[in-house]
């Protein structure tokens, strides 16, 4: 899911410490779809469909990285050729095209974020592997050098999943992108990946992918599965979109307080704490934000400067004044420009690719809440305890997508499991992306290894040493 980057203390340092355009936002560039040629044809047909050799052009150096290669993919926005225009995929390329591995495909999350900006961390965290691999990052359709860019959603939300918005942002947003927003799903993203991999001229490659990262590797592999060596997924997104409700995330959250209390020898029950604190406030929304947050920058939650358990104590007890002050700067207003996220992309993504309550993407507005609030109903308290079960409901996935204007739902590609050599990696700390996702993919992929990190939080690969190197085994025991 999204890297939840939300203001609170000295959170926005933290998360930069942490992290590390071409035609008009909304709209792709005036003209035809990139040239034709005696290409591949396009992998949607249909009238108006073309063939085309996919090409990296304007290559140069990155900015403030001389060694490696800043290039542009042309894609086509509509591969059916109904609607004119294409798109400018910033590519960046470090190594040799003969590395003795072959190429290495890094995926970013979000969806929203884009992948250029991220190569000198990915070095920093894998450098036996890049001496073995090329490495190839993008910004994906709608991120970065492309990003989308809807001024009154992105100022309220930023880059977070589970910030409400209000319905109006989202509707300008929609009405900005017109027609467009159907072009931003998952299954055109995985189109724009296999252009790229025909514009590198690799037969097959690696792919490496994290948090949404791992939702888009997945579908590029049950798409073209001989195309795919082996895939690393860091911090599972279920394959199927059913992870809208968050109900595991919910529910995880009450093991992962009374874990932290007792590494802290806190000598009380956070749960139930939070529990009275939600009901008494009604703030569980913003309190699931938090926590979700924590999970990717304070995973432990022993960090002094934010003090949570202590708070929440505090807040249980009628002291409400510093835990209320958390909570209300980590739900405060987005500072994540377009570029760095788009919550633009983020919405039309998010509820083309969703499995819905109420249908796919194309299900008529009237009846959405309906239907939302009758698969509420249904959620067993117990499972998402010391959170109430409305709070499923009431967070920002559904709360954007309810008044999401009906679009064309994202293709599920024709594969049902994953093959292949497969790492699933998980810090059982996620909140984000909670373990049981990443076991749940595992016990449905033969043959895959899953390794859980004690004590760690979202992206391990980028925020644990353990998960850091459990990738980097794996990649390395790849055949030249």
């Amino acid at each position: 899911m999204a890297l939840l980057a939300r203001c609170c203390l000295t959170l926005a340092a933290v998360l930069a410490a942490a992290a590390c355009t071409g035609s008009a936002p909304g709209r792709a560039a005036a003209g035809p779809p990139p040239p034709a040629s005696s290409g591949t044809v396009a992998d949607r047909g249909g009238a108006g469909a073309r063939s085309w050799a996919p090409a990296l052009t304007g290559h140069r150096p990155c900015p403030g990285q001389p060694d490696v290669t800043c290039a542009d993919l042309a894609v086509p926005l509509d591969r059916s050729g109904h609607e004119p225009g294409a798109l400018s995929l910033r590519v960046a390329v470090l190594g040799r095209a003969d590395a003795p591995r072959g190429t290495l495909l890094f995926l970013t999350g979000g969806p929203g974020q884009p992948g250029v900006p991220y190569v000198p961390r990915i070095r920093a965290r894998l450098p036996e592997v890049l001496a073995e691999y090329r490495l190839v990052m993008v910004d994906q359709r709608g991120t970065g050098s492309s990003a989308l860019d809807c001024p009154a959603l992105q100022k309220e939300v930023g880059s977070s999943d589970t910030v409400v918005p209000s319905e109006p942002a989202v509707t300008a947003c929609a009405e900005a992108l017109g027609g467009t927003r159907n072009f931003y799903t998952t299954a055109d993203t995985v189109a724009d990946l296999e252009d790229l991999r025909r514009a590198l001229d690799v037969p097959s490659w690696t792919v490496d992918g994290v948090s949404y990262g791992t939702f888009t590797a997945g579908q590029y592999a049950l798409t073209h599965p001989g195309r795919v060596r082996a895939l690393v997924l860091d911090s599972v997104v279920p394959l199927d979109g059913s992870s809208v409700l968050y109900e595991d995330a919910l529910g995880d959250s009450a093991r992962i307080l009374r874990a932290a209390c007792r590494e802290q020898r806190c000598g009380f029950d956070p749960a139930e704490d939070l529990a009275r604190v939600v009901r008494r406030d009604g703030n569980a929304v913003g309190v699931f934000t938090l926590l979700v947050t924590a999970s990717i920058i304070d995973p432990k939650l022993n960090d002094p400067r934010y003090g949570i358990l202590a708070a929440l104590h505090a807040s249980a007890k009628g002291d409400r004044a510093r835990f209320d002050a958390l909570v209300a700067g980590f739900s405060g207003p987005g500072r994540a420009t377009p570029a760095e996220f788009s919550s633009g992309l983020h919405a039309a993504a998010l509820c083309a690719d969703g499995a819905w309550p109420w249908g796919d993407a194309s299900a008529p507005l009237e009846g959405r809440e309906r239907a939302l609030e009758g698969a509420v109903r249904r959620i067993r308290p117990a499972d998402v305890w010391p959170f109430p079960r409305e709070t499923a409901g009431a967070q920002g996935m559904p709360r954007t997508c309810l008044p999401w204007p009906a679009s064309r739902p994202s293709r599920r590609p024709p594969g049902r499991s994953l093959a292949g050599p497969v790492l699933l990696l998980a810090g059982d700390r996620d909140l984000s992306t909670p373990v049981q996702w990443a076991r749940e993919l595992a016990a449905a992929t033969p043959g895959a290894e899953l390794v859980v990190v004690e004590g760690a939080g979202h992206s391990v690969q980028s925020r644990s040493d353990v998960g850091a190197r459990a990738a980097q085994e794996f990649l390395l025991r790849r055949p030249r």
